[in-house]
């Protein structure tokens, strides 16, 4: 079920906070399957290579520069855009110091790892972005870049954004490896067919603008 405007804002917060522990699940795995960068990782490093700026403080930046971008998109910037650029970190830097899941060592194990992970990121985006209260800046830029491009399938919208900061991170003498590639295109695979099989229509979400929200909930809790 998608939320809407009118929904219980407890049911869509929930959704959201759910949604995002699932989609961390994704990173963290990446990171244990040890089989290359993730194209925003190789991104990130890449840039870092030739600037003096730190790891975390290039992510920020393309964080918000991406922000910038879909907001020019007409893509609102919701509560969710800002639960998960504070809760992804802290989810994944949970999942790192519980160590629930050691680092592969061998090939085939760290390649099912990394499918694993990206069909949590799947239905992670299922559940958060289908709260209706804004995406993340990577998700956002997907969901408007496929509402400009609506004959565009979701999954190959998703698989060219991240081949293109892949290539970007390359080119920057990231290093690059064969999970880096797959990477690539099963995320975008994965994301297409998952909302086939869940009949999720990304493109058709009309997300709550923080504003809208902030000044709903406030006047809920007058009213009460």
């Amino acid at each position: 079920m998608i939320e809407t405007k009118h929904s219980n804002y407890k049911n869509r917060i929930f959704r959201l906070t759910l949604g995002l522990l699932l989609y961390s699940v994704g990173p963290y795995l990446n990171i244990q399957s040890n089989i290359g960068l993730a194209p925003w990782e190789a991104f990130t490093i890449g840039v870092s290579n030739i600037t003096p700026l730190s790891y975390g403080t290039i992510l920020q930046l393309t964080g918000l520069i991406i922000l910038i971008l879909t907001y020019f998109l007409k893509e609102k910037i919701g509560l969710g855009t800002l639960i998960d650029i504070l809760f992804i970190g802290l989810f994944v830097n949970f999942f790192l110091s519980i160590k629930i899941v050691p680092i592969a060592t061998n090939f085939w194990v760290g390649l099912a790892m990394l499918l694993i992970g990206q069909l949590f990121m799947a239905f992670g985006s299922y559940f958060y972005i289908g709260s209706a209260l804004g995406c993340g800046p990577r998700d956002s830029l997907m969901v408007a870049l496929g509402k400009t491009f609506p004959k565009v399938p979701i999954g190959v919208i998703r698989g060219m954004i991240e081949g293109t900061v892949l290539f970007i991170g390359w080119l920057l003498k990231a290093k690059v490896g064969i999970g880096t590639v797959v990477a690539v295109f099963g995320i975008g695979f994965m994301i297409e067919y998952t909302f086939k099989f869940l009949r999720f229509d990304v493109k058709k979400i009309e997300h709550e603008s923080l504003i809208f929200t902030i000044k709903t909930m406030f006047a809920r809790f007058k009213k009460n």
